[in-house]
């Protein structure tokens, strides 16, 4: 958010100028058409649920670094086998009525036809880095979300405590696959033959 404005108003860039928007008064009200068209222009991470826009906070340096580098694994191994991982901004479709924007979503192959431009109408992989602000949202808030929309596996990645925790969708709930902690190889269920340390994802920052 650029400095001095308030947490629910956006700079909106336009061909010639920038407009502020304040989006109180139309909170749960908003379309999921004005929404796409307000993140076609904002620079902000912005969520969508039924009708009401979530502003999520800036990413810090050490957000991004932990980011870069789980990029940087994910990608070393998904990409040479078909698949593709991306990471924030990029809208996930959630169910119609409910968009995210994961810190990171793979694809097991590039083809896959819910990868589309715009946003991608599923995943089968997304990571998030909880965010010191309100660690509920990526620990259970969207835990309930992405098990909703039917993703095999969601990865919760805790910058305080260096931990990763790998969780695998069973009978539409979320299971915890393993907790990894400095000193251990993250392992994945979906992935079986992925092997990333736990130091090489945060001893960059």
């Amino acid at each position: 958010m650029t400095s001095g404005l308030p947490a629910q108003h956006l700079r909106i860039a336009t061909e010639d100028d920038e407009t502020i928007v304040d989006l109180t008064p139309l909170q749960g009200l908003w379309t999921v058409e004005q929404y796409l068209a307000i993140t076609d222009q904002s620079r902000r991470l912005l969520e969508y649920v039924d009708g009401t826009i979530e502003v999520l906070p800036m990413p810090t340096d050490r957000h991004q670094v932990i980011s870069q580098a789980l990029f940087i694994a994910l990608h070393a191994y998904i990409y040479p086998r078909g698949g593709i991982v991306l990471y924030a901004p990029l809208r996930l479709r959630i169910r119609a009525g409910k968009f995210r924007e994961p810190d990171a979503l793979l694809l097991q192959r590039r083809d896959d036809p819910r990868r589309q431009n715009r946003y991608w109408l599923g995943a089968d992989l997304v990571v998030e880095i909880v965010s010191p602000d309100d660690p509920e949202r990526d620990t259970v808030v969207k835990r309930a979300d992405y098990a909703e929309a039917g993703i095999p596996e969601y990865w919760i990645v805790a910058p305080d405590a260096e931990r990763v925790i790998v969780l695998t969708l069973q009978d539409g709930v979320y299971h915890e696959a393993g907790v990894y902690q400095q000193g251990d190889q993250i392992r994945s269920v979906l992935l079986p033959e992925l092997s990333i340390p736990v130091q090489a994802i945060f001893a960059a920052q």
